[in-house]
């Protein structure tokens, strides 16, 4: 999953010959998570428990995604810094990503430690990371239909188009919807529509990688759908 020019910039800091051509594969991102997702559903389907994943809330569904992008193998740092708000501020101060990736299970680099006893050769960049925001959205919870669906897709998931957008030190970056649907039909008319809709407002999205399961109905959601969005800078 890493290459020879990744290992070349790994633990630098804005370089300026840093090439853009380096690319992710965001199949590998999105089948990682849905892959490890799905597991977690049968698993539960095995122990008939009375409810499955897709009643946990985003917060709570975090740490599974984190969890199957490591089991393939990213190097998962959660919770981290955007590269500009890290300038004279102190570590517990900032905006934060969601996540960020780095190949091999490689750490990520910490900017101004290069020239200290703590700074890893191996340390992959932080222009060289993968920047990753997630938004998690069910159409039904155990209370019944979510009344906010749609504004939450839309509200909270441009914010974070912008933060990775604005951002002129990430170069890789993308926003990873997880959607619980009542049907495969539904998930793919709403990723869709907001694709649209995130278009129509200018926002640097392209199209999604997506990868999908059946969910065992146990509350109206029949579908999850997992859509990686990659986000180009402005």
């Amino acid at each position: 999953m890493i290459t020879d020019l990744l290992k070349n910039v790994a633990g630098r800091y804005f370089p300026k010959c840093y090439d853009e051509s380096m690319r992710w594969d965001g199949h590998e991102i999105v089948e990682a998570v849905a892959g490890h997702l799905e597991r977690l559903a049968r698993a539960d389907d095995l122990e008939q428990a009375v409810y499955s994943i897709d009643r946990l809330e985003e917060l709570e569904l975090h740490p599974l995604i984190h969890a199957g992008l490591r089991e393939a193998g990213f190097g998962t740092h959660p919770e981290q810094r955007y590269p500009s708000e890290r300038t004279g501020r102190r570590k517990s101060e900032g905006k934060r990503c969601d996540a960020v990736l780095t190949p091999d299970d490689l750490p990520l680099a910490e900017p101004g430690a290069e020239a200290t006893l703590f700074a890893d050769e191996n340390a992959v960049a932080l222009e060289a990371a993968f920047w990753l925001e997630i938004k998690t959205v069910a159409q039904y919870t155990t209370e019944g239909p979510f009344a906010r669906y749609g504004s939450e897709l839309l509200a909270t998931v441009s914010q974070d188009i912008r933060k990775l957008a604005q951002d002129r030190a990430i170069f890789h970056a993308g926003l990873l919807l997880v959607l619980f649907t009542e049907s495969q039909e539904i998930a793919e008319h709403d990723l869709q529509a907001w694709y649209d809709r995130v278009l129509q407002r200018g926002y640097p999205v392209a199209p999604a990688i997506r990868h999908g399961f059946a969910l065992t109905d146990r509350m109206g959601n029949g579908w999850c759908a997992v859509a990686l969005f990659p986000v180009r800078r402005l």
